[in-house]
């Protein structure tokens, strides 16, 4: 194998890929990236076996050929060359060692054969859907933050991508709960893709997905089965294997009718919760929200480190009421907030228990999004 290549074509083909290689591997092969040269110029692959990257980049191959060599060295190599550097990669067989050129360096990297790569099969997808990137990054942004990251309840250790028919029409749906929080957000079904298999897909290929889709363009094609899932991004493509569960029934924890609502400005209430919640226990986070007409007071009580308190206007016009959340969860749920305001649906039931029902926040101007949070037990 013989080619040149740019520099900055080589380094962000590298940067697609070398990120799904994990820094400790028990199998050797597993922490190199796979180099294939051909007339349609360097395809570079990595695996960890549960996902697969590939990326594709204009080359001058002199020699076809494969092999493979280690991922995060060669991309650090790489990043580290000089802008507009040409960068020369050569395997020739007499020499068991990658040659990689730049002007007047040089630097001979260990090799393992291209036929001792495993390959993940793509046997039994779907057709290719196509969908626009925009809004699927929404989806996940809006969802992310509440995946569980406890691998015990491993159901939960992704976002659930499904579609349902909703008022007569299909949507395309991501729900993500960590069982104390959950985030939802819809968005309309891309042709083709009603009727395919519901999935988990798990973390680390959310937040791979995720940032390819940055250079994706307008639109990706997304194919399913209930295996795997698989993103083509232009010239790269991510396959991976989702969770092997069921996720739990979401809609039964979507509270209905919580008749109490609070608005606020989003961006003084998130500041009001981080400033209380500095001196909050590092274990439960907790600030408790007293809420009155017009009002909401936001307290931190640490018996180690004191107490804090802040009042900001809301609109409320209900019976007062008191409530704790974990002051994390409330700053992610604030984050995702597009509007000027955040609202908060609260229980209207009399009784104190209320209090310990899920409440509801919403954007103002994103229907297509809702989020739950669960209060804490006093």
């Amino acid at each position: 194998m013989k080619l040149t290549i740019e520099r900055a074509a080589l380094l962000k083909a590298l940067g697609h890929v070398q990120s799904v290689v994990e820094r400790r591997n028990t199998i050797p092969i597993l922490s190199n990236v796979l180099l294939s040269a051909g007339p349609e110029g360097l395809s570079l692959s990595a695996t960890d076996l549960d996902m697969e990257i590939v990326d594709h980049t204009d080359a001058d191959v002199e020699m076809p050929g494969q092999i493979t060599a280690p991922a995060h060295t060669l991309y650090e190599i790489v990043r580290k060359l000089p802008e507009g550097a040409e960068v020369s990669l050569s395997y020739t067989g007499e020499d068991p060692r990658l040659q990689v050129r730049a002007g007047r360096y040089k630097v001979n990297l260990p090799v393992l054969p291209a036929g001792d790569f495993p390959a993940m099969p793509t046997d039994g997808l779907s057709a290719p859907v196509t969908v626009d990137a925009a809004s699927l990054i929404r989806l996940i942004d809006r969802t992310r933050f509440a995946i569980s990251t406890e691998e015990t309840r491993y159901y939960l250790t992704g976002i659930y991508l499904h579609t349902i028919i909703e008022d007569g029409r299909a949507v395309l749906r991501a729900v993500a709960t960590d069982g104390h929080r959950l985030a939802m957000a819809d968005m309309p079904a891309p042709e083709g893709a009603a009727g395919a298999p519901g999935v988990i897909i798990p973390r680390k290929t959310v937040q791979e997905a995720r940032r390819l889709m940055e250079d994706a363009g307008e639109s990706l094609l997304v194919q399913f089965s209930p295996q795997k899932v698989r993103f083509d991004f232009g010239r790269a493509s991510l396959t991976s294997k989702v969770i092997d569960g069921s996720f739990p029934d979401y809609k039964r924890v979507i509270p209905q009718g919580n008749g109490r609502i609070l608005t606020a400005d989003n961006a003084i209430f998130a500041a009001a919760v981080d400033r209380v919640a500095t001196i909050s226990s590092e274990k439960s986070r907790s600030v408790k929200m007293s809420v009155e007409p017009g009002k909401l007071v936001l307290t931190v009580r640490n018996m180690e480190t004191g107490q804090a308190q802040e009042e900001l206007e809301a609109d409320y016009d209900g019976p007062p009421f008191e409530i704790g959340f974990n002051s994390r969860y409330l700053l992610d749920v604030s984050a995702q907030v597009g509007a000027e305001m955040i609202e908060l649906r609260f229980a209207d039931r009399a009784a104190q228990t209320a209090m310990l029902d899920p409440v509801l926040v919403l954007d103002p101007t994103d229907a297509a999004s809702q989020f739950v949070l669960m209060p804490l037990r006093a």
